[in-house]
């Protein structure tokens, strides 16, 4: 089945699965789109990702809905400024984004520190969020006892950091590097799991991960800062859904946001919906084929919910 075209400006043609760039906050925005009914669910990715984490749930949408999904700024094949970066930073890029693509409240889905974008924009720009999918993240997440949440996800996230300024002999190489790794189980191995590792990373021979190691410091050094995440949650008036994996950045972790966590956030967003999604990691709840199906249902679902007042249907 072909998907109906979407109304939206700029987005008018689009039948099939595109790529392409927009302007943002004073920078070059790279994106994907892939098309659907009405208006598109924007996605907003993790701390070193790309649009590509949404191939799957893109995939799996199956045209009920549009999905637009960025790059952020110092992430795949967008422009990579010196600064300044920081999720409100991000949130005026989506925002700018959005407008140039004509688009007016939308939902938000973001992964990761794109679940801090998320709230961040719905703080700054309230009229362009119609509701929110925030897919582990959007809150610190637990750290192991005597440990701050602080420091126990710098220690977690410093080998991904140090992955940056590697080089691999070809993007098959880096695909194998993964597949050695523990963060995709061999059960959960995919294509969409090899086409966000090949997009991942730039060049012929050797290649390197795209994404900014400056930017990447400057954006984890402004995730921590607890009050400005309080505000923001505190701030949301709009459905929210809170997605959480059931293990942590592998299968032999913790989850990043357990039960408690759950129900702090909670205190802040008493109206948020907690859906946690079993056998899953921080990187497959994305591009693990289960996780993705449900997900992209969760986000259907929400879309048709939040499209019924304005219909009147």
């Amino acid at each position: 089945m072909t998907p109906e075209k979407t109304p939206v400006q700029g987005f008018v043609k689009v039948t099939r699965p595109a790529r392409g760039r927009v302007s943002g906050d004073g920078v070059v925005l790279a994106f994907g789109y892939w098309p659907g009914r009405g208006a598109p669910v924007v996605a907003l990715h993790g701390l070193t990702a790309s649009h590509v984490n949404f191939i799957g749930i893109a995939e799996r949408l199956s045209g009920r809905c549009a999905l637009f999904a960025l790059d952020l700024r110092g992430r795949g094949d967008s422009d990579k400024p010196e600064g300044p970066y920081g999720m409100e930073q991000h949130a005026r890029d989506v925002a700018a984004s959005m407008r140039a693509m004509g688009l007016g409240a939308s939902m938000i889905v973001g992964h990761s520190m794109g679940a801090f974008v998320a709230t961040a924009l719905a703080a700054q720009e309230p009229g362009l969020v119609s509701g929110l999918v925030l897919i582990d993240g959007g809150f610190l997440p637990d750290a192991p006892a005597g440990v701050s949440p602080e420091l126990g996800l710098n220690a977690a996230l410093a080998q991904r950091i140090t992955q940056l300024r590697q080089t691999y002999p070809s993007r098959q190489a880096y695909r194998e590097f993964w597949r050695t790794q523990p963060h995709f189980p061999s059960e959960e191995w995919n294509s969409w799991v090899e086409a966000f590792l090949d997009y991942e990373v730039g060049g012929d021979s050797p290649v390197q991960p795209k994404a900014s190691e400056a930017g990447v410091r400057a954006d984890l050094g402004a995730a921590f800062q607890r009050d400005a995440i309080t505000e923001r949650l505190k701030s949301i008036r709009v459905p929210t859904l809170l997605v959480r994996a059931e293990r942590g950045f592998t299968t032999a972790q913790p989850p990043l946001f357990s039960d408690a966590l759950a129900a702090q956030i909670r205190t802040y967003v008493p109206h948020i919906e907690d859906h946690k999604l079993a056998g899953t990691t921080h990187y497959t709840i994305a591009l693990g084929d289960g996780a993705a199906t449900r997900i992209a249902d969760l986000i259907a679902e929400l879309a048709y919910r939040i499209s019924v007042p304005a219909t009147g249907h």
